[in-house]
């Protein structure tokens, strides 16, 4: 894929991991179980059981009563596209295009979508409640910029977003579409969105999005060890329903409460079997909003879906500032996608609290323990995913004057501006990101413009208070082998204060030969006790 800009490809870097077809590598089960180390079942002890304790039968070897099959291992690569943009509290109308942050040309397999301060960072979103609205209307776009449907989003742009929960003045309740009608007036007389954001993204998600969250490790990987098979994780018992349990008690509890509504799924209602992209995870923390898409025919080969969210702000703890992080696999590859805002400031020393943000969040995201998969567990930390792509507005500023780096973005010197830019400076110190990468920078700081301009804030400033240095806030970095980032640019919206910041990624995923399935359903590999006997001691 080619983008239509000829410099949002300058400075990339292919790597050449291995050649597809790579040699198979064959893996067999060195122990076997022999039916002499039972002895005879001719027992002159009269107290003997036909049944061999818990313990023995645990220690058998699973390919005693599976068949033999092939077990290869063969390497594919994937495309992913990643974005990230800090939208400044704005809410989107259905006017607004996506081609700056989702460019059309483009045909990833994945996309990770990461924003900032989608609603704004006062009181009320912090410490009263948050507000979906903004989401919800983020998604509709991102699906009409993906999937393309007709007529899906325009209900829900029907009406003026609703003011932020520090408003005192009432105000009168238009009428609203069904989509957006389910809102509660909060003390001061706003009005907030207040239907779940879960409710809302279903229409998006693959109908047997259950699995997502389970263990999708193929029935060859058990034959490894009986003890860390996959199936012997309670998790990997996921049947093929529809919904999740967590959904229909959402449902439930919409119905007792009344907050039902006919119209809230048909209002961004295309048919799922049509979305040639499925949403995949969704989350939102005040201000912070990730979104990950797949294409359809990937739905069955992910697996072991998580999030986890780390506070940063008010109080070293409150949501305003942090980060959300996925974490899935995808065939036999792990992945971690983490979408963060770090500490703001351009005063001297600022930089240090932003590192202390990025070590507290690898310190602090924890995965939910889940299935053993091939005698190693799934990885529970940020740094234990094989690859790792880090998004986000992380606030790193430029170390220059104002008058200084003016006269640099004069000249286009980007290579002079990034020796003072203070990622960069962290990084070569070791203070933080070690062991990390950034593709070469080859367009314009992102931060700080005027509302609707493209001159940067610093020119039209009143006083040098509120004049904001430019800088590249807006950063993506990735961890791990197996990563090519084919182009890294900005784009060029004036929706906010803020360009977003687009990367496009080819990373080398490792899958079993003949992995087409996910495991079967826990009715097709509970196995009795019993089972594990020899024919001869079962029949006894």
């Amino acid at each position: 894929m080619a983008f239509s800009h000829d410099g949002k490809m300058k400075g990339c870097q292919t790597n050449l991991f291995r050649t597809k077809d790579k040699k198979v590598v064959k893996m067999t089960d060195s122990a076997s179980c022999s039916t002499a180390k039972y002895g005879s079942s001719n027992s002159k002890s009269p107290s003997s059981s036909p049944f061999r304790k818990l313990s023995e039968v645990r220690s058998i070897r699973l390919n005693h009563f599976l068949s033999h099959s092939s077990n290869a291992t063969k390497y594919e690569h994937v495309r992913i596209f990643v974005s990230t943009w800090n939208v400044g509290g704005k809410a989107p109308t259905a006017e607004l295009k996506l081609d700056d942050f989702l460019p059309v040309d483009d045909h990833s397999d994945i996309y990770v979508l990461g924003f900032q301060e989608i609603v704004p960072l006062n009181a009320g979103n912090v410490l009263v409640i948050e507000d979906n609205e903004p989401a919800a209307r983020w998604l509709a776009l991102i699906n009409r910029a993906l999937n393309q449907p007709v007529d899906t989003v325009d209900d829900i742009f029907q009406h003026k977003p609703y003011p932020s929960l520090d408003s005192t003045s009432s105000r009168s309740t238009p009428c609203l579409d069904g989509s957006f009608s389910n809102r509660s007036r909060t003390a001061s007389g706003s009005i907030i969105f207040q239907k779940s954001l879960k409710s809302i993204k279903k229409s998006y998600m693959p109908s047997q999005r259950k699995q997502l969250k389970f263990c999708n490790c193929p029935v060859e990987m058990a034959k490894k060890s009986y003890k860390d098979a996959c199936f012997w994780c309670p998790q990997a018992y996921a049947n093929d329903m529809d919904s999740s349990e967590e959904d229909e008690l959402d449902d439930n509890l919409n119905d007792i409460f009344g907050l039902n509504d006919d119209g809230v799924t048909s209002s961004v209602s295309a048919s799922r079997d049509q979305l040639k992209y499925n949403l995949i995870s969704c989350k939102q923390m005040v201000g912070i909003f990730v979104t990950v898409w797949a294409k359809k025919e990937l739905m069955q080969h992910i697996g072991h879906l998580r999030t986890s969210c780390v506070g940063r702000g008010i109080m070293g703890y409150l949501g305003n500032k942090g980060c959300i992080s996925v974490s899935m696999t995808l065939y036999q590859t792990s992945f971690c996608f983490i979408c963060s805002h770090l500490a703001s400031g351009e005063k001297e020393g600022d930089e240090l609290r932003r590192n202390l943000d990025v070590l507290e969040i690898l310190r602090l995201t924890q995965f939910r323990r889940i299935c053993r998969r091939a005698g190693r567990r799934i990885p529970e930390k940020i740094l234990d995913h094989e690859r790792v792509i880090w998004l986000g507005d992380l606030n790193y500023r430029i170390s220059l004057s104002y008058e200084d780096t003016k006269k640099l973005l004069t000249e286009n010197n980007w290579d002079a501006l990034f020796e003072k830019d203070q990622l960069n400076i962290q990084r070569a110190s070791g203070s933080v990101f070690k062991g990390w990468s950034e593709e070469k920078i080859y367009f314009a700081p992102t931060y700080k413009y005027s509302c609707n301009s493209d001159s940067y804030a610093g020119e039209t400033a009143t006083s040098k208070k509120k004049r904001r240095t430019p800088a590249w806030c807006d950063r993506i970095l990735w961890h791990g082998d197996g990563i090519a980032q084919l182009s890294y640019f900005r784009g060029e919206s004036q929706f906010s204060d803020h360009r977003p910041v687009c990367g496009t990624f080819i990373v080398e995923v490792k899958r079993l030969d003949g992995q087409s399935k996910r495991r079967p359903s826990n009715t097709n590999i509970k196995i009795g006790a019993e089972e594990l006997l020899p024919t001869r001691d079962r029949h006894n």
